[in-house]
């Protein structure tokens, strides 16, 4: 690992967190995509899934396979809108609000493991983003850069 570029540390990191964060997420009936949905109702409530969709930046037909997942185990609940028919909206339920606490917590113990101040490496990889994301304009890079200001942790491309 001494001789790779910094480019591939970053992802094969990325990846093992991933994928870590995944097995610990799974015992508890989550995946990521459930997780990040979760989070956005947390931040900002009750909200349509067409709404909800945009906002994580997926095809509602996908949002709408997790939230089918998320409602089975009883993190959500979707109710008709009273002022469309046709839409759903999508609120957190007792156990979701739980579960999005217990993913944070889940979270922080993958890198426990590693002999760094999780603290200090988010703030590092956060000015890693900025930076980059100043110096490109890729539609890509304008999602990833709104979502962070929006206060959401959203990777479109992860997110299924």
């Amino acid at each position: 690992m001494d001789r790779w570029p910094t480019g591939r540390l970053l992802s094969t990191a990325a990846r093992l967190v991933e994928h870590s964060w995944n097995e610990k997420l799974g015992a508890i009936g989550l995946t990521h995509a459930g997780v990040i949905a979760m989070e956005v109702l947390a931040l900002n409530g009750p909200m349509t899934q067409a709404q909800l969709a945009q906002l994580v930046r997926v095809q509602a037909q996908t949002m709408g396979k997790t939230l089918s997942r998320l409602e089975v185990h009883g993190h959500i609940r979707r109710e008709r809108s009273t002022s469309d028919r046709r839409s759903h909206v999508v609120s957190l339920t007792e156990r979701g609000v739980e579960a999005v606490a217990a993913a944070a917590d889940m979270e922080r113990t993958v890198l426990a493991a590693a002999s760094i101040d999780p603290d200090v490496l988010r703030q590092e990889l956060q000015a890693v983003v900025t930076v980059l994301a100043s110096r490109f304009s890729s539609p890509e890079t304008k999602a990833i850069v709104a979502s962070a200001e929006s206060g959401l942790t959203v990777d479109a491309n992860s997110v299924n």
